[in-house]
């Protein structure tokens, strides 16, 4: 009788294609909850890298706005035709003395001007409302006429709107412009009416509807996708771009703060990085500053983790680093920054956080002292740190760093001495093929559990090799992250905080693949990796269930299978089970339930597949992305099959 049911099991699993004959039981503890899942588990890394600020997350469409760039008009193109004239770069007299540099247009009549190509284009929708906005002076004793066009590539003027009054001092002028057709790559063209000479400076071109409808503010479909993965932390503003190739273009956070137009501009760490991507037109114009991202944390429920440079420049270029008898004003931007974002409105910093309209202090918890750091050099600083940010703010959680790699020497040289200074958080970094993530979901069951915290702060699966060209953001990639986050939420109790980097790119001006979340000048769209983030973030629970898999070997690279985590949510009285199977056939898995006296029949069902090489695109966004559905037959004992190649979330309802 055994041998013909195994036949026949057999049989059917070979039919339906199951890697298993037997079924698979993965076995819940439901009434055993163990450690807590913190609020931060899942959450989002910034760095302005691939045009995600300037370009990006900024809804401003012009780029080299103030002229400040090394070349002046870069970013800008004379308009001759039939007319002549001349542009120049002045500084004398400027609009605002952080960023002097103007544009002085002198027309010799009616056709001559300038013209911006924004970011690659600027992407422009049929009648959505554009604030144009200059601050301007004319020159002499002529009366300059200007004209501001919305144009196509080919020079189709879709908006104009005439500009006529200048005064002889300094003025910011504004006018809307609404475009009669939709295009990915206009231009905005500032023609002369007449003969006459003017001075610009700070031109903007910002859609009105922006996130929150703030002015000048954030592009509202890539902040939606952030406030969509329901994020428990926010880290920025990096990365390598907070330490600078050398320390006198470091990432300086009080130069980011106050008006924009104080905020001096500075070259982009990853302007010209990469020789097969150069990037010579990117720049920080900070338009995105300290502030902005703590109201951003603020506006989709994130921790504020904010990362300064430690008195180290980047050790991937010139390593400089300031002598530990002068890094005291690097010790005291970390103390006024926590005075910025927690102080009181009459201290001096948290005033002028007050000024900039944000009264009430912003509740930062977590700070970052140095990104990607290693050596006995990071220990020296660090250590300094702590002991001045401890002794004024004790319960601010301080992050260190581990280095760049999760397993070389400099990564086994900084931990022993982390433990040993008794870190808060240590800061783990991991870029490598879907191989090791599917092979190293085990990685954090042997960490020591009284020890310091683990934050898995950058980590993405390469298709081909980290800093490859030709990476992809393959559903493979993402299954394989899918399957390391199962042993991230297993080890809550050691595993406090992870995110995925980078977050944004530009499909058109791209350093590094793959990321997060691509966009162009007029869309954007999640990556099968957005959508295992979310599922996981969404889909948290509060704390975690013991998980036993009887029926198969552990699953690796080598040997696919299922990776599996639970949860129970206590608000909904559910337990969420995230399955991942990482094998090209189903597998049949028997569920049970310990510790619980009935199930709701009917259940929900997340599942998120495709096939490996799959990828999502702005032509064909939703390759990958999940599907809700509602089951039934669920059970204190019942089956499932979990499709190949699959990320699978299901809540059930339950009773103790």
């Amino acid at each position: 009788m055994n041998l013909i049911r195994t036949g026949i099991l057999f049989l059917v699993a070979g039919c339906l294609g199951v890697l298993w004959a037997e079924p698979v039981t993965i076995n819940i503890d439901a009434d055993k909850p163990g450690a807590a899942i913190p609020s931060t588990m899942w959450g989002i890394f910034f760095e302005d890298i691939n045009f995600g600020a300037d370009g990006g997350l900024c809804a401003e469409k012009i780029k080299n706005r103030s002229f400040e760039f090394p070349d002046g008009l870069m970013g800008w193109t004379e308009l001759k035709s039939a007319a002549s004239g001349s542009l120049q770069i002045l500084d004398s007299d400027p609009a605002t003395p952080v960023n002097p540099h103007y544009l002085r247009l002198k027309a010799d009549k009616a056709g001559y001007g300038v013209a911006s190509d924004g970011f690659r284009g600027i992407g422009l929708q049929k009648r959505d409302e554009y604030v144009f906005s200059v601050t301007a002076r004319k020159v002499g004793e002529g009366k300059p006429s200007l004209r501001i066009e919305l144009v196509t590539p080919d020079g189709k003027v879709l908006a104009k709107e005439n500009l006529a009054k200048f005064e002889s001092k300094w003025t910011r002028s504004s006018l809307t412009l609404r475009p009669s057709a939709t295009e990915l790559h206009g231009r905005l063209r500032i023609v002369a009416n007449a003969a006459g000479t003017a001075d610009l400076d700070w031109v903007s071109l910002v859609p009105k509807k922006t996130w929150k409808d703030r002015p000048n503010g954030l592009r509202a479909d890539a902040v939606q996708w952030l406030a969509d993965l329901k994020p428990g932390f926010l880290r920025f503003p990096g990365g390598c771009i907070v330490e600078g190739r050398t320390l006198d273009v470091r990432y300086q956070w009080k130069k980011t703060i106050g008006k924009p137009e104080d905020r001096p501009l500075l070259i982009n760490r990853w302007n010209d990085e990469f020789k097969h991507r150069p990037a010579p037109d990117y720049f920080q114009s900070f338009q995105l500053g300290f502030f902005e991202y703590f109201q951003l944390c603020e506006d989709i429920g994130a921790e504020p983790l904010p990362i300064l440079n430690c008195g180290m420049a980047c050790q991937f270029n010139s390593g400089e680093l300031v002598p530990l008898d002068q890094l005291d004003p690097y010790i005291q931007d970390a103390l006024d920054l926590i005075e910025f974002a927690n102080g009181s409105a009459d201290s001096t910093w948290g005033k002028i956080r007050a000024d900039m309209g944000h009264a009430e202090p912003f509740g930062m918890k977590f700070l970052g002292v140095g990104n990607e750091q290693w050596g006995p050099q990071y220990i020296e600083r660090y250590e300094l740190f702590a002991k001045a940010l401890k002794a004024r703010y004790p319960n601010i959680q301080l992050v260190s760093a581990a280095g760049p790699s999760p397993d070389d020497e400099r990564f086994h040289f900084l931990w022993p001495k982390l433990r040993e200074l008794k870190a808060d958080i240590v800061d783990e970094h991991c870029y490598a093929n879907p191989e090791w993530f599917f092979d190293n979901a085990g990685r954090y069951d042997s960490y020591d559990r009284n020890g310091p915290k683990v934050f898995m702060g950058e980590y993405a699966a390469q298709s081909v090799k980290t800093v490859s060209p030709d990476n992809r953001n393959t559903w493979r990639c993402a299954l394989s992250e899918a399957a390391f986050m199962t042993g991230l939420e297993r080890n809550a109790d050691v595993v406090v905080m992870a995110s995925y980097a980078p977050l944004f790119a530009h499909e058109d001006l791209w350093q590094w693949r793959p990321n997060l979340i691509w966009f162009d000048n007029l869309q954007s769209y999640g990556t099968p990796n957005y959508y295992v983030q979310q599922l996981f973030s969404c889909n948290r629970g509060d704390f975690v269930l013991p998980v036993r898999i009887e029926g198969q070997p552990a699953a690796t690279s080598k040997q696919p299978g299922l990776y599996v985590t639970a949860a129970n949510d206590l608000i909904s009285g559910q337990i969420i089970l995230k399955v991942v199977n990482s094998a090209d056939q189903a597998v049949v898995s028997e569920i049970r339930l310990h510790g619980v006296k009935s199930v709701e029949p009917k259940g929900t069902q997340i599942l998120l597949t495709g096939k490996a090489a799959d990828e999502n695109s702005i032509a064909s966004p939703k390759t990958v992305c999940p599907v809700v559905t509602t089951f039934s037959g669920a059970a204190v004992s019942f089956q499932r099959s979990f499709p190949p190649l699959s990320l699978t979330v299901l809540r059930l309802s339950v009773q103790d």
